[in-house]
């Protein structure tokens, strides 16, 4: 796999993230976010490992303890951003919230920059777009009631690029399947100590609700066991600097959902000439990241 095809991977696995909002507004609001992120990372990590036992099996004695504690902290930030995505998500529309969780590709240069990891020129500039897209479509629909998910986001944000720049060292050491599976099932069980604490009735406090069930089965499935290996996989070719900001074309099909399903499924918004311009921006930063032909950048951060 080279550069460009790894980088057509994260273009699939943000379409399938994409997603997340959409399945966020079908979960019933009584339940707990660490429910959420504990049953789909487990099921996840489940369905991942029922098709690679022995290649897991393998990759563990190799890695030894390396390989379990870089899955632990992986994990541990996973849980933690999905668990804040969840909670501040409700803040937002569709539009406005997938344009605040990308605010990802404006926090990652400051965690590489702390890191002492040198950032291409090209990738500022992409990174430049992006941002300007992010503040062009943003800034007149928020409201000051919208503070404390803002912030939420951003904390989110915060840990997620800790998390995508510590991943793509883990997936560049280890077999990216393996590197999966312990992710999201240490996410699992770091979020079911969550959800225990959060509500000690457990399963007994969740609604009897049938969308409850398919999002949690879809969100598993494609969320979390195809589109998250595909993520691993494709990080062992690419920066963490060019996965985050392909990752904020999500941006572009998140407005796509929310304009193109029934109001029964995710709340519809209105397209305004700000949006258009900002997914625009978004969508310029992404091209020219994908397609720089500087090959040798792929290594810039080590």
């Amino acid at each position: 796999m080279n550069r460009l095809q790894a980088n057509l991977c994260l273009l699939c696995v943000t379409l399938c993230w994409s997603a997340e909002i959409v399945l966020y507004n079908c979960i019933p609001s009584g339940v707990p976010a660490f429910a959420t992120t504990c049953a789909t990372s487990l099921g996840g990590a489940l369905l991942t490992w029922a098709a690679f036992p022995r290649r897991f099996a393998a990759t563990l004695r190799e890695g030894g303890r390396g390989l379990l504690l870089g899955g632990m902290v992986v994990a541990a930030l996973n849980a933690a951003y999905n668990t804040l995505y969840l909670h501040g998500a409700k803040s937002f529309d569709v539009a406005s919230g997938a344009f605040t969780a990308c605010m990802t590709v404006v926090v990652l240069p400051v965690v590489l920059l702390s890191m002492r990891r040198r950032i291409p020129p090209g990738t500022w500039l992409s990174v430049a777009l992006v941002f300007a897209g992010i503040l062009l479509a943003l800034g007149p629909s928020l409201r000051a009631a919208q503070a404390p998910g803002l912030a939420v986001m951003g904390a989110g944000c915060l840990l997620r690029a800790l998390c995508i720049v510590l991943l793509a060292d883990l997936a560049k050491k280890h077999d990216p399947v393996a590197v999966a599976i312990l992710m999201e099932g240490f996410a699992g069980l770091f979020s079911l100590a969550g959800w225990l604490v959060e509500d000690p009735r457990f399963v007994a406090g969740l609604p009897a609700s049938r969308m409850l069930a398919a999002a949690w089965a879809v969100y598993a499935y494609f969320i979390v066991a195809f589109a998250e290996t595909l993520n691993v996989f494709a990080m062992r070719r690419v920066t963490a600097a060019d996965a985050t900001v392909v990752y904020s074309l999500e941006i572009v099909f998140s407005i796509a959902w929310g304009m193109l399903l029934p109001a029964g499924i995710v709340e519809r918004f209105a397209l305004t000439p700000a949006i258009v311009l900002g997914a625009a921006l978004v969508v310029a930063g992404s091209i020219a990241e994908i397609a720089d032909p500087g090959g040798g950048r792929k290594e810039a951060e080590a």
